[in-house]
């Protein structure tokens, strides 16, 4: 029993001790430091031998992390990420093919221990069970690293006494059973940076590589996350519609927070891949959204999929890039000329008589995407305009004639009156999408006919009708899985000779053949999951993507996660304190507030009265000071200093300035006792369940749908926890992390890592950075206020109900205050929001402004959209066979295009 002591200055520590050990050896159990490729690169010939290997590893995980594998893979893989990928794998692939090959044979060797148990694991140590038998002990400070054993500056001490070889195996064990196995997204990664490939742009490669090859190294993937099976799904369908079709168009329309906006951008760049290999001349890319989305639609597609697009300044009239700098000259002519490949604009410019739209409708589009299309509709009502399109269906329709592709999103139900998805199909079928309804006097374009079939109210077993049904427009053999419908329509188009790529049959069903005639009439008899041949098979479902929530809980493809509606006396920890702050569902005011509110009422009037007030403008003050007295304040107080207020809705923007005396007196009548509140009754409430309901403990996230109340509230938490780290999520430049009384500004990205990492446990956003904002490590939430979206709301819970949360139930509070018009609308929303784990998915999207004057068509509206939730459709048999969940092969993908060459193609402009 000797120690023998051995330093890398006097010999080489892997030749003097590691081979005379490991060579031939029955066990080797080491606690190793960092997990990094280099792992074995020394040892690995003689470990591949060694009937036992165990081996513990430090991720700086920590210990909630271990506890979800989703959330391990995701930061296991973003740590691994975090260098640069290129020069890494090129210069290294004989190393990560050896790391794979052990991997993929010995796996479950590799634990990854948790930070809370060892921090940064400096003490490295190990036992080596000899041939004979006889154990040997080590310690010392190198990692199991070619740079550990060869390179660096090293010492090692050797023991075989049995009480030293006692207390490592103590210490491995004990490290041993606080770690989680290695995930298997780990040995993927490694394994395709073992095969990896650059290759250029032009490339031949198989329409459905294109966007596994610009996405498996964008920063999305870099992060640890990808692509959901549905949204892969989405284009996968967009690819079929391409080979199929020549010209995509389809219609998204999943439900509320199933990430909408990435397949619709993960589409629109793969579509831009295509044009680019079929050496087309490069035509406008356009994403048409609301003008409060615009922003996170750039957000998104620069931090998730690494694509850098142009934003059009509504009001500037100039494009501006992700940072929000101006990067084109001024004019409304320059719409034309965005100096991106993807532009995102404003749907705002299309519904009024503007230059931009002028211009535009002079373009011809390589793709158009439409989100929030459900906007795009034909008038209602009774009056002389009733049933003529609106001004956005009106140039969607136009444009759409113009274009090879078009993408249109919706997360409203798209069945709460059904004869409105026929707009949406109108716009599809315009130009070269003649395919998608079939010949213009075709029954397709018959809302009125064929809804009940779609329903199944109508069955088709008329064999007449059927034909007529199923010619125009004929479907590809590929549209379906169904067996009996393939040999079906593969055998109309082989005896009538109807090439792959006409979709129309002219032969009355008399002339069919027989054996063809037979076919029909077994398959129109035919149910299959209960649904009826065309609930099953028809152009509505072949050009609409539509997965449901439920659906992919039961798949188990996204978490069932419950949440606790705040404020609940049932709920409250402490009834005095929560009765001295609410009365029912609303904060409790004072006579300041309430004074101040009623100046924003009058203000709201005055407008109305001075033909100011003509739409969304008028409701600008009476928000703001809904949202916070903060907000309302800094909002008169600017337009008193003569400043001109911007206002962004869901359709349009406008600034708003102070024009008359009377508007002047009714701003300073709001100002004066907001001076003199003692204390804003929200920030009551937030310190109130931060504090007293112990919020805290759990993390949370504050929204708010203004900057103002954000900063704002940001501010005061920093003076409430002096010691806590503070973060402010916002839009452009804005974001910043406060400590103490200091504040400094910060990259959104860096932000995000804080909360990963548990750092940051106190975080504030807007809306309009919200979007692909992950939380899942925050356990409660706060809506400072309200917007008048459910739709956002449901965005906004979405951030922390997701993969990676290990809260069976989270916790969300909603704060309005008493005797305003949020009051009003969350007493309607509440009163709906009856299954815990799905809040809001059934009602309207948008709470517009004359229901909110008629409280009884309010809940009238509410109601119908919860009704029409709930009826079947046929879209569930189609898409739900492609969600099973699997391997994701995007992740795998080896062979990329380079990122540089992605992003100067993405910056090559119109």
């Amino acid at each position: 029993m000797t120690i023998r002591r051995f330093s890398s200055r006097t010999e080489r520590l892997d030749r003097s001790f590691l081979a005379e050990h490991l060579k031939g050896a029955r066990a080797y159990r080491r606690i190793a430091g960092y997990f990094t490729s280099s792992l074995f690169e020394v040892a690995g010939e003689w470990l591949s031998d060694i009937p036992e290997i165990r081996i513990v590893c430090n991720a700086d995980l920590s210990p909630e992390d271990l506890q979800v594998a989703k959330i391990r893979e995701t930061r296991l893989l973003g740590r691994w990420n975090e260098q640069a990928i290129e020069a890494d794998a090129l210069l290294n692939r004989d190393r990560y093919r050896q790391l794979h090959a052990f991997l993929t044979t010995r796996g479950p060797a590799i634990r990854v221990a948790p930070n809370t148990v060892c921090g940064f694991l400096h003490g490295k140590a190990g036992v080596i069970e000899r041939a004979d038998g006889r154990k040997v002990g080590f310690i010392g400070s190198l990692n199991e690293t070619r740079q550990g054993w060869q390179a660096h500056y090293e010492i090692l001490w050797e023991d075989d006494s049995p009480e030293g070889i006692a207390w490592i195996e103590a210490e491995f064990e004990h490290l041993w059973q606080a770690a989680k196995p290695l995930p298997e997204a780990v040995t993927q990664e490694v394994g395709r940076r073992a095969c990896r490939i650059e290759i250029p742009l032009d490339e031949t490669v198989a329409p459905e590589e294109v966007a596994p090859a610009a996405l498996a190294e964008s920063p999305l993937y870099r992060e640890g996350l990808s692509l959901q099976p549905w949204q892969q799904g989405f284009i996968v369908e967009c690819l079929n519609h391409y080979r199929e079709y020549q010209a995509v168009r389809l219609l998204l329309a999943d439900e509320v927070g199933l990430g909408k906006t990435l397949s619709l951008g993960t589409a629109a760049v793969a579509l831009c891949l295509l044009a680019e290999k079929e050496r087309r001349r490069q035509k406008p890319v356009v994403i048409f959204a609301p003008a409060t989305l615009i922003e996170q639609w750039q957000t998104e597609m620069v931090d998730k999929l690494g694509v850098r697009c142009g934003r059009w300044d509504s009001l500037g009239k100039v494009w501006l890039d992700p940072e929000a700098r101006p990067v084109s000259p001024k004019g409304a002519e320059q719409i034309g000329r965005c100096p991106f490949r993807i532009g995102i604009l404003s749907t705002g410019l299309l519904i009024q008589p503007t230059q931009e739209r002028e211009f535009l409708g002079n373009l011809t589009f390589e793709l158009l995407v439409l989100d929030e299309a459900h906007k795009a509709r034909t008038r209602q009502g009774l009056g002389k305009n009733a049933g003529a399109p609106n001004e956005l269906l009106k140039f969607m329709r136009s444009a759409a004639g113009r274009a090879r592709h078009v993408l249109l999103g919706t997360a409203t139900p798209i069945q709460t009156r059904a004869e409105d998805l026929w707009d949406l199909m109108g716009i599809l079928h315009q130009g070269e999408g003649r395919f998608v309804l079939g010949e213009d006097l075709g029954l397709w374009h018959r809302p009125d006919r064929v809804i009940p079939l779609l329903t199944g109210r109508e069955r088709v077993t008329d064999e007449e009708l059927g034909w007529a049904l199923l010619r125009s427009p004929l479907p590809p053999v590929s549209s379906s899985e169904e067996g009996a419908f393939r040999r079906l329509i593969h055998t109309i188009r082989l005896e009538l000779a109807i090439s792959p790529h006409r979709y129309g049959a002219h032969v009355p069903v008399v002339h069919l053949p027989r054996d063809v005639r037979e076919d029909l009439e077994d398959v129109l008899h035919r149910e299959v999951e209960g649904a009826f041949f065309f609930q099953r098979h028809n152009p509505i479902v072949r050009h609409t993507v539509l997965r449901k929530r439920r659906t992919l809980e039961a798949k188990a493809l996204l978490p069932r996660i419950g949440v606790n509606v705040h404020p609940d006396r049932r709920l409250s920890r402490d009834l005095s304190s929560f009765s001295a702050l609410f009365a029912g569902k609303a904060l409790r005011t004072d006579e300041a507030f309430d004074t101040a509110y009623e100046a924003a009422e009058a203000f709201s009037r005055r407008l109305g009265q001075q033909g100011q007030g003509k739409g969304f403008m008028r409701n600008l003050l009476r928000q703001r000071i809904c949202s916070s007295c903060a907000a309302g304040l800094a909002t008169a107080e600017r337009m008193l200093a003569g400043y001109a207020e911007h206002e962004i809705q869901e359709e349009r923007e406008d600034d708003l300035a102070v024009q008359t005396e009377a508007e002047r007196s009714e701003l300073q009548a709001l100002v004066e006792p907001l001076y003199h509140l003692v204390e804003d009754p929200k920030f009551k409430a937030i310190r109130h369940y931060l504090i007293v309901e112990g919020w805290i403990d759990y993390g949370c996230i504050i929204f708010s749908q203004y900057y103002d109340t954000a900063a704002w509230v940001a501010k005061k938490l920093a003076d409430l926890f002096p010691q806590a780290r503070i973060g402010l999520y916002a839009g452009a430049d804005k974001s910043g992390l406060y400590y103490g009384e200091e504040v400094v500004k910060i990259e959104r990205e860096a932000l995000k890592r804080l909360v990963a990492e548990r750092e940051v446990r106190l975080m504030v956003a807007t809306d309009a950075a919200c979007e692909g904002l992950n939380l899942q490590t925050l356990g409660t939430l706060i809506n400072v206020d309200l917007p008048w979206n459910p739709t956002r709301l449901e965005q906004r819970i979405g951030r922390i109900k997701r993969w990676g949360q290990i809260r069976e139930s989270v916790d969300m509070l909603n704060l309005v205050y008493q005797g305003t018009v949020d009051e009003t609308i969350y007493e309607r929303l509440s009163e709906r929001m009856r299954d815990r784990y799905d809040l809001l998915g059934a009602l309207p999207d948008t709470i517009k402004d004359e229901w909110i004057e008629d409280i009884e068509q309010l809940g009238e509206e509410m109601d119908r959209y919860i009704e029409a939730r709930w009826q079947a459709t046929g879209f569930d048999i189609r898409y739900n066979a492609t969600l099973e969940p699997g391997e994701d092969s995007w992740r795998s993908c080896a062979k990329v295009f380079a990122r540089r060459d992605l992003d100067n193609l993405m910056r090559q402009g119109w």
